[in-house]
């Protein structure tokens, strides 16, 4: 089995390698926006890479001063994105076509050559060397966990260039054996369901809550500091209000890790071969949510999605429609079966938390979206805190106790 770890690291460029390095980043972002673009123009949106290889190869050959890898990773994320849309409109949601803006830029062993203190990196001119700039040594990091350890080879990385700083994501990965204590068999794999939300970040179906509080307090307070430091208007006021978004951001990120971890833990504790979350497209329009917490959710997935691999643990997403609105019992739906965050069903009368209830039904979604019903290996129910859902909605006490209900024990973290 596979484990991959991605160890970011700030690089010391001069000015003029910081110079080949936004020229080549320019290029590569009109070569991913040219494919595009490219895909779009027929009667159908093409996605295979190898079309679109064919089609755009020479010209952005021609056009650019690119490596050939890079012309070839630009041309990968453009299909990438194109097949994104297609999945998008395939499920009746609306998608318009990608344009990428964002400073990055995709190396590989062909286009960077990673040292003990430095790397090189392929330009549209000359190859550059970057320093790297890295913690205390008598730290225990990233760095030396992963990238200079003996058990892990590096598999490539992404440069990004943000507030100022020039930063190479390195990508590594090392062979592990998989550990049946922990490793989850397909065979008897089941679900967690996972509701997002403005006052609960996170419910799972077995009923762990990660209340919001505490990021609503914290989002509030780095607001109030940048409002401030905006009435004066000066120079020192702008370089602080950058200071305070990079404070919010890790205070954030932090939080959000631990909560990831947290998630990944409850599915292995209960056995469960797949995390279902509710699909995060338009989730401010359904929950309410601010720009804060919409950027939370997409961390939030893509922590779990990461620490969930490590594990044989699938993450996916499932359409969300009334989810809020379902009974988990019964299967009826109605807007009246919520009231803010309290359910009470109109026709079984099941009562519970609302959220815990839409967690139930997101795993559900999940299951008659993919059961095969012939031992397959799909996952075969909704795990909850005691026993499980079948796909049925019909709940089933765990074999050692039988007599037990599936009640939701209501646990908060943060």
């Amino acid at each position: 089995m596979e484990k991959r770890r991605t160890v970011p690291v700030k690089l010391d460029a001069d000015s003029a390698d910081a110079a080949l390095l936004q020229d080549t980043i320019d290029e590569f972002l009109w070569a991913a926006n040219y494919v595009t673009r490219h895909a779009f123009e027929g009667e159908y949106v093409t996605t295979s890479k190898t079309t679109l290889h064919d089609e755009t190869y020479e010209d952005v050959r021609g056009e650019t001063n690119l490596h050939s890898n890079h012309v070839q990773a630009a041309r990968n994320k453009a299909a990438e994105a194109c097949k994104s849309v297609v999945e998008k409109w395939k499920q009746g949601k609306k998608a318009s076509m990608p344009h990428f803006t964002s400073s990055h830029l995709v190396y590989d062993h062909r286009t960077a050559t990673f040292h003990e203190e430095y790397v090189t990196l392929a330009t549209t001119d000359d190859r550059i060397e970057a320093d790297y700039v890295l913690p205390d040594e008598d730290r225990d990091t990233p760095h030396s966990e992963y990238l200079f350890s003996d058990e892990y080879e590096t598999t490539g990385a992404e440069l990004h260039y943000r507030d100022g700083s020039w930063m190479l994501h390195i990508h590594c990965k090392t062979d592990v054996e998989s550990d049946t204590s922990v490793q989850v068999t397909a065979e008897n794999g089941t679900v967690l369901g996972v509701d997002l939300g403005v006052d609960n970040l996170a419910v799972t179906s077995t009923g762990m809550f990660w209340v919001g509080d505490e990021f609503d307090h914290w989002r509030r307070e780095y607001e109030k500091r940048r409002g401030d430091l905006q009435e004066h208007g000066t120079r020192w006021a702008h370089k602080n209000i950058q200071s305070v978004g990079r404070k919010e951001e890790g205070r954030f990120k932090q939080t959000l890790h631990r909560i990831s971890n947290d998630l990944v833990s409850e599915a292995r504790k209960h056995g469960c071969s797949v995390i279902g979350f509710e699909e995060l497209t338009d989730i401010r329009e359904r929950t309410g949510a601010s720009w804060g917490h919409k950027w939370a959710f997409d961390r939030l997935y893509e922590y779990v999605e990461y620490n969930a691999a490590e594990y044989g643990i699938d993450v996916t997403q499932v359409d969300p429609e009334n989810t809020s609105r379902r009974c988990s019992e019964c299967g009826f739906t109605h807007p009246d079966n919520r009231d803010s965050e309290d359910f009470e069903c109109l026709k079984c009368s099941y009562e519970n938390h609302a959220d815990y209830n839409a967690a139930k039904n997101i795993g559900l979604r999940y299951l008659r979206r993919n059961q095969t019903g012939d031992g397959g290996g799909a996952p075969v129910g909704v795990r909850l805190n005691s026993g499980t859902l079948n796909v049925n909605g019909e709940y089933e006490p765990p074999a050692e106790d039988s007599a037990r209900t599936g009640v939701y024990a209501e646990n908060s973290r943060l």
